[in-house]
């Protein structure tokens, strides 16, 4: 190539041969700054600025040319090989790229241009060109640049490049040395392929010749040059596989099967050729091969071991068995004869190369016994000298493969090899990881809940894997990644009614996994879920047997809730677990929850975590306390307590607890708890829970007991005006005007209106919240039409004089 980067690449349009040109004649500082920095341009290899570079003249360009010549021998004396294969490409593109250009002189022609697009200039040029090559004295160099620039052909004729390519073909044959002709052979493939790849008689001569030319490689010459280097007859080898493997792909690419069959036939009449055979099975369709699986193991025990071993032949053929079946009755044979040569290899990374290959194939058509057979040889392979620390990869390929293939997990711990073929994941990331794909496996294909004790124990010991490698470091999305698969177990576990054993697994996973706070979580909605399976199997009515049992659930949750780091999940969960323990009537236990949950509230901090960032707590703590009200009313007084002793303590810890500055948040709790001190003063609540009686039933609608609830609401009422009366000094008007509305709201749902006082409190909000004109009016109108319906039944009269003191007010 370095000969033709010293000639001009164009003279004029009539000269036919080439001539000389001395390098000093051509400085390239003669080149203009302007020329200069176009030139550079050629570093980019990207189709839009070559084309930009196409406007030179001849003298800038052979400048050029030779700039990149020298720079081709600096780089390849470098070994710098990317760039000079970077040179040659830029060089190989511009030629086209230039003529292409010249047809497009005075209109541009397309990409699809046939020979009567082309000009006589062009044709000129091109032809120079390849009349220049062909004084290239050397025969590798004229081979490789008129490969290069093959697609220039078709500025000539229709035929060019079908008659070019076996001209090339046939050079080759004059190159003396093997390994220089088949990577010559694999380059003039890959440009028949690309600019003619419906051109398939030159790649199958390109074959044919390829294999006449094996015989040179145990010729004298080869023999007593690799003495001479020192290079062993396998390593040597080796070197000829990526240009056979792409030659053979290139032969092979939609070939048909008589083709193929031939090309088989041929290889076998040489004989004794393991790297031809391996390129053969790497590069034929799996589906030809594994149809003649027989004939290839055949054809591998011909083969002499001394120069390509068999196992990477086995290997070769396994790869294309694991896409391809092979017939049905010669599947056991040939694992048979596979794992024969297998078996015997000594190298422990050769064998688990060739081992990890095999096992899909084990996998994919045979039971769990082969399995287990293929996993024994393994571990008596790898264990020796600890062997399994350098085949890591190779392993995590065989569990992937059997995990693909064995969903039933009955079968595959029941394998005796398994288990011990896990323990050699002895590395603590590798181990995490191939437990983590073994849960992902069971969660994914475990259609029913498992009580199967092999599979228990089995998995505990994997998901305590996992959980063991939480320390200090871990990052919180890992500790989330392990915490869902190991959720994902404990969800498939099901004893049926044995429902004491399912609470004695949750005792055991919730020592086992106490590093895991979602895992925890999950063990204490467990264990509610148990107990409220338990109320419904017993109807509601529990025996002596089983109320021991919903209060050992209840129990389990007490004890285990403080463990928990998260402050809303020990609030929900004592919320949750006190609302199960009164589904199934433990009302000392419910209400050892819910002061609990109450205790807990100042220890609420004004800002938590959520998805890494720092938000206020003060949406998320209202949210709770509404959920919290809800549930007491259907909660009894405790008899020791006092009245209300539950509501009254949420409200005094909210009294106390420091909201954020300028927050409406404690008054907006006090106009919550109002419509809880409504229903509980009915007669009739609106919800119960069986076989609990509440305040309802306890007190009965005592006076004193409506009285009381009388006292607190005008205690929150009282509150609430104050706070209006604060905002209305601090010139907060708009939440002024907010809460005015809400308790307005409030009033009109849940107070008796026909109490004068209450009536034109209500009529006093309504202004208020109207004074500033922040209300939004559409609301306004909503609640005018609601009230105006609600007045039309008799019972709710005294609406109608109301509504005719309530008035929009426009925006100021």
């Amino acid at each position: 190539i370095s000969v033709l980067f010293t000639w001009p690449f164009e003279q004029s349009h009539n000269c036919r041969n080439p001539v000389m040109i001395d390098k000093a004649s051509s400085p390239s500082s003669a080149v203009s700054e302007k020329v200069r920095t176009r030139l550079e341009e050629l570093d980019d290899l990207e189709e839009g600025s070559q084309r930009e570079l196409l406007n030179l003249s001849q003298q800038d360009y052979v400048n050029r040319i030779e700039e990149l010549n020298q720079s081709l021998k600096e780089a390849w004396s470098s070994d710098q090989k990317v760039k000079a294969l970077k040179i040659v490409i830029q060089v190989s593109r511009l030629v086209y790229e230039r003529i292409w250009s010249m047809c497009s002189d005075p209109r541009p022609i397309p990409d699809s241009f046939s020979v009567e697009d082309v000009n006589d200039t062009a044709k000129e040029t091109c032809l120079n060109w390849f009349f220049k090559i062909a004084s290239i004295r050397e025969l590798i160099p004229r081979l490789y640049v008129e490969a290069a620039i093959l697609k220039c052909n078709r500025f000539l004729n229709k035929t060019g490049i079908q008659e070019t390519l076996p001209r090339l073909t046939a050079m080759i044959r004059g190159i003396g040395d093997p390994l220089v002709a088949v990577y010559a052979r694999a380059y003039l493939c890959r440009v028949g392929m690309e600019v003619a790849p419906h051109l398939k008689d030159s790649l199958n001569k390109n074959f044919f010749d390829l294999l006449a030319s094996f015989r040179q490689i145990h010729g004298d010459t080869v023999q007593n040059q690799l003495v001479i280097q020192r290079v062993e007859i396998p390593v040597y080898l080796t070197l000829y596989s990526p240009a056979i493997h792409w030659i053979l792909q290139c032969v092979a690419y939609r070939a048909p099967d008589v083709l193929l069959t031939e090309m088989m036939e041929r290889c076998k009449k040489l004989g004794n050729n393991a790297l031809l055979l391996n390129s053969v099975m790497w590069a034929f369709r799996p589906e030809f091969v594994a149809a003649r699986a027989t004939d290839f193991i055949g054809m591998i025990k011909d083969c002499d071991e001394a120069g390509f071993p068999k196992h990477l032949l086995f290997g070769s053929l396994g790869r294309s068995l694991a896409c391809a079946d092979p017939p049905e009755s010669e599947r056991l044979p040939i694992l048979n004869e596979a794992w024969k040569v297998i078996t015997k290899v000594r190298s422990p990374q050769d064998y688990i190369n060739c081992a990890e290959i095999w096992v899909e194939f084990t996998c994919r058509h045979f039971t769990k016994r082969e399995v287990n057979t293929v996993l024994a040889d393994i571990i008596k392979h790898m264990t020796p000298d600890r062997a399994f620390e350098d085949a890591y990869p190779q392993l995590q390929s065989v569990m992937k493969k059997i995990l693909t293939y064995f969903h039933n997990f009955s079968v595959l711990f029941s394998m005796e090899k398994f288990l011990p073929f896990l323990d050699m994941f002895q590395k603590d990331s590798v181990r995490v990881e191939v437990c983590k794909s073994i849960m992902e496996v069971f969660i994914k294909h475990q259609q029913e809940p498992t009580r199967d004790p092999v599979i228990l124990n089995a998995l505990l010991h994997v998901c305590k894997t996992m959980h063991d490698s939480v320390n200090a470091l871990t990052v919180e999305d890992e500790k989330r990644s392990l915490a869902l698969l190991i959720n994902g177990f404990i969800r498939m576990v099901s004893f049926g009614r044995d429902f004491e054993q399912q609470l004695s697994f949750c005792v055991e996973a919730r020592a086992t996994f106490c590093n895991l706070e979602p895992v925890i979580i999950q063990l204490i909605h467990t264990v509610n879920q148990l107990a409220m399976e338990t109320r419904r199997v017993m109807g509601g009515s529990h025996s002596r047997k089983t109320a021991a049992f919903v209060r050992a659930c209840a129990a389990y949750s007490f004890i285990t809730i403080p463990s928990l780091t998260s402050i809303f999940s020990r609030l929900h969960l004592y919320l949750l677990s006190g609302q199960v323990a009164l589904a199934n009537q433990c009302l000392s236990q419910a209400d050892a929850f819910l002061k609990a949950a109450v205790s807990v509230l100042p220890e609420v901090p004004r800002t938590i975590s959520v998805e890494g960032k720092q938000r206020s707590s003060e949406a998320f703590l209202l949210d709770f306390i509404n959920s919290f009200l809800s549930t007491l009313l259907v909660v009894p007084d405790h008899p020791e307590q006092g009245v209300l002793y539950l509501v009254r303590g949420l409200l005094n810890m909210v009294q106390d607890y420091t909201w954020e500055d300028n927050s409406d948040a404690k008054v907006r709790v006090y106009i919550s708890a109002l419509p809880l001190l409504a229903a509980m003063s009915q007669e009739s609540y609106l919800y119960t829970i069986p076989k609990v009686d509440s305040n309802e039933t306890l007190y009965g609608g005592d006076p004193k007991f409506v009285a009381e609830i009388s006292r607190l609401c005008e205690t929150l009422i009282g509150q609430v005006l104050d706070h209006l009366k604060t905002l209305g000094r601090e010139e907060g008007v708009r939440r002024q005007g907010s809460l005015a509305f809400s308790l307005f709201s409030t009033l009109l749902a849940h107070g008796d209106l026909r109490n004068n006082k209450l009536n034109q409190l209500a009529v006093n909000l309504w202004n208020l919240s109207h004074k500033n004109g922040h209300c939004d009016t559409r609301t306004s109108v909503r609640t005018l039409e609601h009230i105006k319906q609600q007045a039309q039944q008799p019972e709710l009269s005294h609406l109608s004089d109301m509504l005719l003191r309530l008035s929009l007010q426009s925006r100021a």
